[in-house]
């Protein structure tokens, strides 16, 4: 039976002084933590490209702090053809619209779920590995969550089932950026009776200890 190709959104920020890693800015000034946002979008991006090379997922990306046209021509020089910018809102509210324009931008059979698989650029250590992990385990499970060490978690993976229409709990009045949110998740997923799978956990670069044993 033909399984739809997912689509993997990468949410960033646009890696320039004053527009990104606002926490890691205050300890280690503004220059330095653009350069490190810089870093981990391009290693980011080039394991997503190698998935897209090897026709697993279709990429879409969407960033924060720039307008449409500049993060077109952005996308364009890294090869990705789906790009918007995230919007106004909470977290949940950006990821779950970027779930819903992705379906739009790439569908292929208008009408048709595909798959979602919902990752940052804050990862040094991200690798191949982790996201084809995460796309066989789409293929049992309905929802898919890679775990952070602060609380939170590095990716999200929607099935079919739960990627059109987009489902709204994962995404709604949750207490994002606290050391709640993925226990929330969990929760909800639960009570609705979702078959969850948990991919390995993983640590977010977001403060100046979370740089110790990597090198930008």
């Amino acid at each position: 039976m033909f399984k739809p190709k997912p689509i993997l959104i990468v949410m960033t920020r646009w890696p320039s002084p004053g527009r990104c890693k606002r926490r890691l800015a205050k300890e280690i000034g503004l220059n330095k933590a653009a350069y490190i946002q810089h870093k981990m979008i391009e290693h980011t991006m080039e394991v997503c490209n190698l998935l897209a090379k090897d026709s697993l997922v279709d990429i879409h990306l969407a960033v924060s702090g720039i307008t449409y046209g500049l993060a077109k021509k952005w996308a364009k020089e890294k090869g990705i053809k789906s790009v918007t910018t995230q919007g106004e809102g909470t977290l949940g509210l950006r990821m779950r619209r970027q779930v819903i324009k992705a379906q739009k931008l790439l569908s292929t059979n208008p009408g048709e779920a595909r798959p979602a698989i919902l990752i940052g650029t804050d990862l040094p250590d991200l690798s191949k590995e982790d996201l084809i992990n995460a796309i066989e385990m789409l293929e049992t499970k309905d929802l898919v969550i890679g775990p952070s060490r602060d609380g939170g978690y590095w990716l999200i993976g929607l099935s079919q089932k739960l990627a059109m229409p987009v489902t709204i709990w994962p995404f709604s009045g949750i207490a994002w950026g606290s050391k709640e949110v993925l226990g929330e998740t969990l929760a909800r997923a639960k009570k609705e009776e979702i078959l969850t799978g948990i991919l390995s956990v993983r640590n977010d670069l977001d403060m100046v200890e979370d740089l110790n044993g990597w090198q930008a």
